[in-house]
């Protein structure tokens, strides 16, 4: 019995130790699970949330479109905490580039530009995002306006993105025309907004005092007085520079007319960044010319109480007009480093968000580049009470596309000189033209 109990004392004593070996085994585990991981987990709750990765993002707006702007990139900001938006403005959209040309070779880029251009594309110096757009669930190709999208490819890669889109249209002074008992029907035509804006023309002394319209400074109204017309800078197998066409030579020489000759038309022209156009804007705000030819993103700086929107007028025989509409385009500069990428790829994206293109369309007046912005609430709101903003829309949906230049510019660097030759220097159209068509075609040529 003795022996019995000695047997049961030493069994319950090895079960006690085996049990209180497998619970201190079970301990250390468990201590190495979360006693070890307490201390980590703690240390971790502890330690500073990662860091935000910042990105410069270069933008040449100023006024209104600077503001807004600034608020986008504010509201971005604030909707996440991976990464941080710092805005550099610059003073236009050549000062931008201008800049990113510099910063390149300094090796100094920022992160995303609001620049595009594809000879630059094509060297390697903007980045693919093919590939991060493949892995974007959320980003709905098909929802972009298309003609947006494309003008951001190359070679079927996409390396710049639309932010929005933009075409030049006409504002008027309502009570002008009123006045003249004019209407905007007598501006279909080119030929008709000639005649209706000498009648709305004042002259004291033989100098003008109230012009009746004001085309913007450049080649850009001009050429798209040309493609409405039929025109084109190249020939349909892109060998042949085709600005000294008649209707090139015909239509430039009209607008020579009426700025030297007839004086019932002025431009603004130099200034620091978008000076001229802001006082182009002034004339007729300011009751000093009755209308201009400006862009869709004009809207926002504009009183619609006192001007109202049409679209650009066509010629007689030729039909509505044609003038371009395109994209303004982001890019992220290749240089910088992968996660400034991917943090340039997320701001991208947000701004073209339906809502945010919605409210930018809504604020500024240029074209949202997704086409499902036209179902947001507050735009089909706003539209109603402000129909001029649907006024792009419809000049879009008969618009040319953008003049893609070759040559890096050289062909447009050309038009620029000839159109200042004509609009401020008075020199024939035909005589700039050829000079130019002289210059391009040379250039043209070099790329055989």
């Amino acid at each position: 019995m003795l022996n019995k109990k000695k047997g049961l004392a030493l069994m319950m004593a090895v079960s006690f130790t085996v049990l209180s070996a497998c619970g201190q085994a079970e301990s250390s585990t468990n201590g190495a699970a979360s006693g070890t991981n307490a201390p980590t987990n703690a240390a971790t709750n502890e330690a500073a949330p990662k860091e935000p990765v910042t990105i410069e993002f270069w933008y040449g707006l100023g006024g209104k479109l600077g503001d807004t702007m600034k608020e986008k990139i504010e509201l971005f900001n604030s909707s996440q905490q991976e990464v941080v938006v710092k805005g550099i403005a610059q003073a236009d959209y050549s000062e931008t580039e201008q800049k990113l040309q510099a910063a390149i070779a300094a090796k100094q880029a920022p992160a995303a530009v609001l620049s595009s251009n594809m000879t630059w594309a094509q060297k390697g110096l903007f980045t693919d995002m093919s590939d991060m757009i493949a892995a974007d669930s959320a980003f709905n190709k098909e929802d972009f306006v298309q003609t947006f999208l494309g003008q951001g490819q190359l070679d079927g890669k996409q390396f710049f993105l639309p932010m929005y889109g933009t075409t030049q249209v006409m504002y008027y002074r309502k009570d002008a025309l009123e006045k003249n008992g004019l209407t905007p029907d007598n501006f279909k035509t080119w030929e008709a907004l000639a005649e209706s804006t000498a009648k709305m023309t004042t002259k004291t002394d033989g100098k003008t005092s109230f012009f009746g319209w004001e085309p913007m400074w450049g080649k850009d109204n001009m050429m798209d007085a040309v493609f409405s017309k039929g025109g084109s800078v190249l020939s349909e197998d892109g060998k042949t520079v085709m600005i000294d066409s008649p209707e090139w030579i015909e239509t430039w020489e009209l607008f020579r007319k009426w700025i030297h000759e007839d004086q019932i038309m002025t431009i603004h022209s130099g200034g620091q960044g978008w000076e001229y156009w802001y006082k182009t804007i002034d004339d007729v705000m300011k009751g000093h010319a009755a209308g201009y030819t400006g862009s869709s993103g004009d809207q926002g700086d504009l009183d619609f109480n006192i001007v109202g929107a049409m679209e650009q007028p066509g010629w007689e025989g030729a039909g509505e007009g044609k003038p371009a509409a395109s994209a303004i385009m982001a890019g992220i500069p290749s240089g910088v480093s992968d996660e400034q990428k991917a943090a340039a790829y997320k701001w991208l994206t947000f701004f073209s968000q339906p809502q945010n293109t919605a409210s930018w369309s809504i604020s500024t007046g240029y074209i949202a580049v997704r086409s499902s912005a036209l179902e947001d609430e507050a735009y089909k709101a706003f539209s109603v009470q402000n129909p001029q903003i649907k006024v792009p829309l419809m000049q879009a949906a008969h618009a040319s596309a953008p003049f893609q230049d070759p040559t890096g510019g050289k062909i447009n660097d050309a038009l620029t000189i000839a159109a200042d030759k004509v609009q401020i220097g008075n020199v024939s159209a035909e005589q700039a033209l050829k000079e130019a068509k002289a210059t391009a075609q040379k250039e043209l040529d070099r790329l055989k």
